[in-house]
């Protein structure tokens, strides 16, 4: 990558940007689900007998709703449209939120991808750090959407009170819609967008092999490298300890596991064409059983896995 190209697409400052943000999309998500899984939080539409039917054809129909021919359908959504539209619209501004970091999302990683850029923890820190947290972030976002139960109805019933009101329906539900469709099955779509950015996720997550594999050394093999003691090599008590390294020495575990386990199930056709891949895939999975997204809500490393690979053709 040049230098030029990384100044002139200001590729590390739309990271950060992006990064920040999608913590925001994040959160939102989850509180999202937090609220619509708990039945004294949820919007009370979702728990009204009357509204049963309407809710049903709307999830049924999902996104393709025929508003204007359903009326026996969405008859108490018609009455309650005003009062519909000022209960859900900032559910409905969420998942909006949600498809423009997507994009946003995938308009940097094909710059990046086109500049040829170069990833190594070792040699530029922040900006590896920076790639690796977007992927993680946005992996993040689109598991935690897929997650809510109530997402289509949350959407469709917001775009039926719309058309209800302004005769025609929100601008941005055609394609809000279809994205939702899309990631019904997360991984797997996650999978498919991430295939024409192996090179540059398996590069990066390779720089961290070194790192990693020191980290998850035995108790027997710190003992026999004297890494513990204080009397190893007394002349040498006094002399601070030096690192080519040293923002690296600060990377927990946990986050290495995070961008490791995440970024080789999106890419995962490096694993069989490339050997390093597959021996720091296999020490990473040695790991934690559980990886956190966000609090609570975690991703099940080994049973993921194996339903994502199962469902693999060939």
């Amino acid at each position: 990558m040049s230098l030029t190209s990384a100044y002139q697409h200001k590729l590390a400052e739309k990271l950060t940007i992006l990064n920040d943000r999608g913590q925001g999309v994040l959160i939102r998500m989850y509180n999202i689900k937090k609220t619509c899984s708990d039945p004294k939080s949820k919007p009370p539409f979702l728990l009204e007998k009357s509204m049963e039917s309407c809710l049903k054809y709307i999830n049924k129909k999902f996104p393709n709703i025929d508003v204007r021919n359903s009326t026996q359908h969405l008859g108490p959504v018609h009455r309650e449209k005003t009062e519909i539209i000022r209960f859900l619209i900032n559910y409905y501004q969420s998942f909006v939120d949600v498809m423009e970091f997507r994009d946003h999302v995938y308009e940097l990683l094909n710059t990046i991808d086109a500049c040829q850029c170069h990833f190594d923890i070792n040699l530029n820190f922040d900006f590896t750090r920076s790639y690796l947290d977007l992927i993680v972030t946005y992996t993040s976002v689109i598991l935690l959407l897929s997650r809510i139960e109530d997402r289509r109805i949350l959407i469709g019933m917001y775009n039926c009170a719309h058309e209800m009101l302004h005769g025609h329906s929100d601008p941005s539900f055609a394609r809000l819609g279809q994205m939702v469709l899309e990631y019904d099955h997360p991984l797997k779509k996650l999978t498919e967008e991430f295939g024409p950015h192996t090179k540059a996720v398996s590069g990066a997550l390779l720089s961290l092999h070194f790192l990693f594999v020191r980290r998850n050394q035995g108790a027997e093999q710190w003992r026999s490298a004297q890494l513990l003691s204080l009397i190893s090599s007394p002349p040498a008590m006094i002399n601070p300890a030096n690192s080519d390294t040293m923002a690296c020495e600060y990377l927990s575990v946990e986050v290495m596991e995070r961008w490791i386990i995440i970024g080789f199930l999106l890419c995962h056709g490096c694993l069989n064409s490339n050997s390093q891949c597959q021996k720091l895939w296999k020490l990473c999975l040695q790991g934690s059983l559980y990886i956190t997204l966000i609090r609570e809500d975690v991703l099940q490393v080994h049973k993921v896995t194996e339903d994502l690979f199962s469902s693999l053709k060939g």
